[in-house]
């Protein structure tokens, strides 16, 4: 490349540098793609440190801190597991193995179900909230410190607005 005054290094997301295809039809224009990169890197980055703070302060991983919660809000502290697999949006294989793995921790039991002899209940145990009251204060921090006070009022309205119709649009597929 010349060193001249005209000379411009491609940013990455204009369409020429996004690779070939990148001008076709259905192409992802450049704020499009900015905010597509912006939503990735900002999650999976919340999700990391929302991660080592549940390791850190309670030795859980993020999808069992999000079963304990979903069991938390659940009448009775308990939900049938297809029902909780619904909850925390995981696969009931996935699910079976993070509630095997809270079970073992004893923060996790699991019950038959008296009405529907096919289904099992998921039910929080003592030590499962006292896990969930010690992680709590630290999630929420970091939840405020990365995501909350980052942004103004208006636009964790805007953003809540808009996150909850992309979640309605996939929920409904």
């Amino acid at each position: 490349m010349s060193d001249g005054a005209d000379a411009h290094e491609p940013d990455a997301l204009e369409p020429d540098a996004l690779g070939p295809g990148a001008l076709e039809p259905d192409a992802l224009g450049p704020d499009e793609m900015r905010a597509w990169m912006a939503f990735l890197a900002a999650s999976h980055l919340l999700d990391h440190e929302i991660e080592r703070q549940l390791k850190r302060d309670g030795g859980l991983s993020h999808p069992e801190f999000e079963v304990l919660v979903g069991l938390s809000l659940a009448d009775g502290n308990r939900l049938r597991m297809s029902d909780l697999a619904r909850k925390v949006m995981v696969s009931k294989s996935r699910l079976t193995y993070q509630v095997t793995q809270l079970e073992r921790a004893g923060l996790v039991r699991r019950t038959g179900c008296e009405d529907d002899r096919r289904s099992v209940w998921a039910e929080l145990t003592d030590a499962g909230a006292e896990r969930l009251a010690q992680v709590r204060p630290g999630h929420r921090r970091v939840v405020r410190e990365a995501l909350i006070e980052v942004l103004t009022p208006e636009e964790i309205a805007v953003l809540g607005d808009a996150l909850g119709r992309v979640t309605d649009r996939l929920r409904a597929r």
